[in-house]
């Protein structure tokens, strides 16, 4: 009972009178929150100190709580509700307490200089706010009135304590004046007179620092005020001398990490490059650190090399077209890039035994932008002395990208390897920006070394040296066009003289392959010098995803040259398939591959090998229909759908119409209303391809049909709709049982999408049947997948009179259902609102027809669009304006549309301003 009191008069006073904020209740409060166990409770008690914070009363309680006798979590929570009063609310507090509240806080600081540092910095910050909000009219020497007041001998507190919160307070003002809520005018008149007042802080901070006799804590501290006043943007020029000092004391450990941060943050300003003499002052400063830096790589003192580097980096990066342009001054310039170039070369593996060499890939970046940006003479003049440096670069990167050991790598965490392979993929694409400084010359380096490596006989060479030479190939070869290469040739020469003993070299192999396969297709007599590696890599799961891709990319770029090998490719590819050897996604990559591979050979080869390839999981999923619905047999439902689809997504059979069939029969009609005579003949002519389909493979739709030149060869397309047919009457049964599982209909769905797109008008005798179907699936789960289905044969079929009643029935049932869906709440479907309203868009350019039914509620399509466009999801209000740009030039001739928009108009003019 007494806990719940408590809590009733502290964390319940939020909904309270405001005199429930008092002295005790907030400690009461805060007790809560430091040390009730209830997670629940300290949420409570949070909420209500944040209201207490910002309450009239935090002006009477922030004091009290400061006193000496309350524990430092109440003497910080008083501080900071003084904080936000001053810096949210200062309109509130009358001008003639403003030199009060100043005497206040000044005392508080001089009181907590030898007690709570955090206490101390929150009460700094307040002052800080203070002073923003007072200067420069109302305080116009803030900052030498700080320095002065700390700086009087009548203080109690020691000359040390009041050194450290001077410089706390220091410290935070320009921290305070960073993130102050300061409108754009008073900032602007805030920094003018901050700058000002660098005069009273740089040459105190120059004493102390330089002052033999100052403790360490007080030069760390000062390095930290100096570092957070440079990013006020103070001229370079007057901070020559503290960046000395910072320089002077990098050699001092306890001081390293703060000088590194204040140079760093010095030398990174924008306005830096304006002062190019203090620039040139600081090259000597920064090569004088090299030994510094070589005994830190020798000791293995990774926290040394690393800001040393920070330093080096900074400068170079920051500054190199300014350093640049000082022609007389080149060799000072790139004696800073060489030693850059040793931070890049930094001894060790990423990131297990040096983190250092990462930080220095943009700079490569921007010193060849800043080459390549000069005039043709000066550019010439600087190419000379830079591309060799360049040269070296590269030999230095693919040094870096190499494995360790075997052994060593296998005791890397799974963490240390992921930062290894992003760190790979930031060397190759600086290798690939590299060869716009280095060209073709490049490729011919590469290429000389990994002959040399393969096929020199004096002395071994690592595996990793050869994966190497091969990443850097790769990495130029996946962006740059090197179809005119002269070295590639000899590259496709020496694959196969690569002994792969291991994972990652045969990986690197794999990739190369798959980036030189355009040029492949531009030399297809060299596809057999590598195409028995990739299908050898498919049985091994641990090269699943280079392989897979790589043929993938292989049988898109040079399938009309791969018929002679599409028996050995279905082969390998059905095989891996059947064993289950790769995972989920890389199966659907290999049924898109061989859709690639298909597309490219002869009716007869195409049919054969479709039968081959789809008939196992026929009878699979036949099986599975008869199942009882289980999660393991919908994954194989799903997996078996996603493969079918993935197979129509690349399956393209169009352009094998005019080859193979005679004008008369290049579409089969559709039977159009009563018309027993037609059904009867399109039921023959389905039977006749159906029977050819499932013949065995040595009998050809030749054979069925009957020999001789006029015997009719029917549409390839007609026949992949068979088969389609064939699916269809099996999805229906699997859709018997999974009717209600979004993740199956979405998977039915994106088979039939991926057919229609494939087969475009061809697919039209299936149009009745997946209208019903669609139907059905959309009434018991909507979903985004069925209205984008939708979408689809509503653009290429609803033009087509015999197809527009099963269209137009579909598309008013969909707008029925996700009406009722808008009723009941659409926020929570934004694919579905998206999907929806780029349906009715199509519908209206394709098929206007379908807004004149008067079983369409055209007022609430309306209203649902509107809405539509209030969504936070960008996509979903690109669709619905997308609607009413179809929409609004209609009002003319669909009198529904008209009569809509003159009555809700306006409706849609306030959406639209909003």
């Amino acid at each position: 009972m007494e806990r719940r009191e408590e809590q009733s008069g502290a964390a319940g006073a939020g909904a309270a009178p405001a005199l429930d904020f008092t002295v005790e209740n907030v400690e009461k409060a805060l007790h809560q929150l430091y040390y009730d166990p209830n997670i629940e409770n300290k949420n409570l008690a949070q909420k209500w100190l944040m209201q207490a914070q910002v309450s009239p009363q935090a002006w009477h309680f922030s004091w009290q709580l400061l006193q000496p006798d309350k524990v430092p979590e109440i003497q910080y929570f008083g501080a900071s509700a003084l904080h936000i009063k001053i810096s949210r609310y200062w309109s509130d507090i009358p001008t003639d307490q403003y030199e009060s509240l100043k005497a206040q806080l000044f005392t508080q600081i001089t009181r907590f200089a030898s007690g709570s540092k955090i206490v101390l910095t929150r009460l700094c910050v307040a002052l800080a706010s203070l002073a923003l909000s007072m200067m420069p009219d109302a305080w116009p020497c803030a900052v030498a009135d700080m320095v002065r007041l700390f700086q009087a001998e009548d203080s109690p507190v020691d000359g040390q304590g009041r050194c450290l919160a001077l410089l706390e307070l220091l410290t935070v003002l320009p921290e305070e004046f960073q993130t102050s809520r300061l409108p754009q005018y008073r900032k602007g008149l805030v920094r003018a007179s901050l700058a000002v007042e660098c005069g009273a802080v740089f040459p105190l901070l120059e004493q102390l620092l330089q002052q033999p006799s100052s403790p360490s804590c007080v030069r760390q501290k000062v390095l930290k005020c100096f570092s957070s006043w440079v990013q006020l943007e103070v001229p370079l020029q007057d901070c020559e001398a503290l960046i000395q000092a910072a320089f002077t004391a990098l050699q001092d450990s306890e001081l390293f990490d703060s000088s590194v941060e204040a140079i760093v943050n010095a030398i990174s300003q924008p306005d830096a490059q304006r002062y190019v003499n203090t620039l040139l002052k600081l090259i000597p400063l920064v090569l004088g650190l090299q030994e510094q830096l070589r005994q830190a790589v020798q000791n293995g003192d990774m926290e040394t090399s690393h800001g040393i580097c920070r330093i080096a980096v900074a400068l170079g990066e920051n500054h190199s077209r300014a350093l640049l342009d000082q022609v007389e001054h080149w060799q000072s310039f790139l004696a800073l890039v060489n030693m850059i170039m040793f931070c890049t070369g930094i001894p060790g593996h990423y990131p297990v035994n040096e983190t250092t060499s990462s930080l220095t890939l943009t700079f490569w970046y921007t010193l060849q932008d800043d080459i390549l940006s000069f005039e043709a003479e000066k550019q010439a003049v600087y190419q000379q002395v830079y591309r060799p440096v360049y040269f070296q670069l590269v030999d230095v990167l693919l040094h870096k990208a190499q494995f360790p050991s075997d052994e060593e790598y296998g005791f890397w965490s799974s963490d240390e390897k992921e930062q290894f392979r992003i760190y790979r993929v930031d060397i190759s694409d600086t290798l690939m920006y590299v060869y716009e400084m280095l060209g073709a010359e490049l490729l011919s380096n590469l290429y000389d070394k990994l002959g040399r490596v393969l096929t020199s006989s004096e002395e071994p060479y690592s595996w990793q040296h050869t994966e190497a030479l091969l990443y850097g190939f790769q990495s130029i070869a996946e962006t740059i066009d090197v179809n005119y290469s002269d070295v590639v040739p000899g590259l496709i020469g020496l694959i196969p003289r690569i002994s792969i003993s291991n994972v990652q070299l045969a990986d690197t192999v794999m990739f190369t392959i798959g980036a030189l396969s355009e040029w492949l297709a531009d030399h297809p007599v060299m596809i057999n010098s590598v195409l028995p590696l990739v299908l050898h890599a498919l049985g091994n799961p641990e090269l699943s995803v280079s392989s897979v891709s790589t043929l993938k990319k292989i049988c898109r770029e040079c399938k009309y040259d791969l018929p002679p090998y599409a028996a050995n490719i279905v082969a390998v590819s059905q095989d891996v398939l059947m064993k289950q050897i790769h995972k989920t996604s890389q199966c659907m990559w290999l049924m898109q591959a061989l859709g690639f591979l298909l597309s490219a050979l002869q009716v007869e080869e195409i049919l054969k090998n479709l039968h081959s390839l789809i008939s196992p999981y026929i009878q699979q999923l036949e099986k599975l229909a008869e199942e009882t619905p289980n999660p393991s047999n919908k994954l194989a439902i799903v997996h078996i759908l996603g493969l079918l689809s993935n197979l129509f997504t690349t399956l393209d059979v169009s352009h094998h119409e005019d080859d193979h069939e005679g004008p008369e029969l290049r579409k089969l009609p559709v039977p159009q209303g009563p018309n027993p005579v037609g059904d009867i003949v399109f039921a023959i002519a389905t039977s006749r391809m159906r029977m050819s389909f499932l013949l065995p493979n040595s009998m050809g739709p030749s054979q069925v049909g009957g020999s001789g030149g006029g015997a009719p060869h029917f549409s390839l397309c007609l026949q992949v709709v068979v088969v389609l047919q064939q699916v269809f009457q099996l999805i229906q049964k699997v859709l018997s049982k999974w009717l209600n599982d979004a993740q199956v209909v979405e998977a039915v769905c994106a088979i039939f999408e991926k057919s229609v797109k494939t087969l475009l008008d061809d697919f039209a005798p299936m149009v009745p049947q997946l209208c019903e179907m669609l139907g059905r699936m959309y009434s018991t789960i909507p979903q985004a997948s069925a209205l984008d289905l939708t979408r689809q044969l509503v653009h290429i079929f609803a033009h087509e009179p015999a197809h527009f009643p099963p269209i137009e029935a579909l598309f008013l049932l969909v707008t029925s259902v996700t009406l009722t869906l808008f009723q009941q709440g659409p926020r929570d479907h934004p694919d579905i609102v998206d999907s929806f309203m780029q349906l009715l868009a199509q519908a209206l350019k394709r098929k206007p027809d379908l807004f004149l039914c008067e079983r369409l509620d055209v007022k609430a399509v309306f209203q649902c669009a509107v809405l539509a466009l209030k969504f936070p999801e960008a996509p979903t209000v690109k669709a619905s304006c997308g609607f009413f740009t179809e929409l609004l030039p209609r009002c003319g001739e669909v009198e529904s549309v008209g009569k809509v928009v003159q009555e809700d108009g306006r409706m849609l003019l306030i959406a639209v301003l909003e």
